[in-house]
């Protein structure tokens, strides 16, 4: 057996002093699984009403209009289901840090949760320079969007945001704890335990 690897068996927190700590790229890629997971849950969501309105009948424009008068009603129901899409897909994003990194799940879910802050202001800054001209996000109509006008969420929007940005937090710190006890369960039949 080589002296580091009796290192690691003989004393654990000896492999977690040297290999521990945040891994930016295991990270990286816990945001990756986070942003895709979301984009399918959220097409599903939205799969999910279309075939409620085909089922029931319902004409587009009329449902356009009733979730217009509506507001409250459409906009409590569809922040719930984001914070349910947020945590799940954060959830699963600190799960594949926490897994790949293999110690601090909760740092390495706290680190996607970053990878989200900081991709999400460089895109912010990038529109703010280039204008909605170059507003890929927009263009391409990935996500559904609620029909009610923006300027009547403004305090709720801002709460929604601070909320969903909490949600997802929360969601990636718990994800990579879970992705880190693996790890742990492994450690200890290696050692007998």
């Amino acid at each position: 057996m080589t002296s580091d690897r009796r290192v690691d068996i003989d004393r654990p927190r000896d492999a977690r002093d040297r290999y521990g700590g945040i891994k930016w790229g295991s990270a990286f890629f816990g945001w990756l699984t986070a942003i895709g997971t979301a984009v399918i849950l959220t097409a599903l969501l939205a799969a999910a009403g279309t075939a409620v309105g085909v089922a029931t009948n319902t004409n587009p424009t009329a449902a356009v209009n009733q979730a217009g008068q509506n507001a409250s009603t459409v906009g409590i129901g569809g922040g719930i289901a984001l914070l349910v899409i947020l945590l799940i897909a954060y959830y699963c994003g600190g799960y594949v840090a926490g897994r790949m990194a293999r110690f601090d799940g909760a740092k390495q879910g706290f680190a996607v949760w970053v990878w989200s802050i900081v991709i999400a202001a460089i895109i912010a800054v990038a529109g703010v320079l280039l204008g909605s001209k170059y507003d890929v996000l927009g263009k391409l109509n990935g996500f559904p969007r609620i029909p009610v006008n923006e300027g009547d969420l403004t305090t709720g929007g801002t709460i929604a945001l601070i909320v969903a940005v909490i949600a997802a937090l929360v969601g990636a710190v718990l994800g990579g704890r879970a992705g880190m006890r693996f790890h742990r369960h492994v450690d200890n039949a290696g050692l007998g335990r």
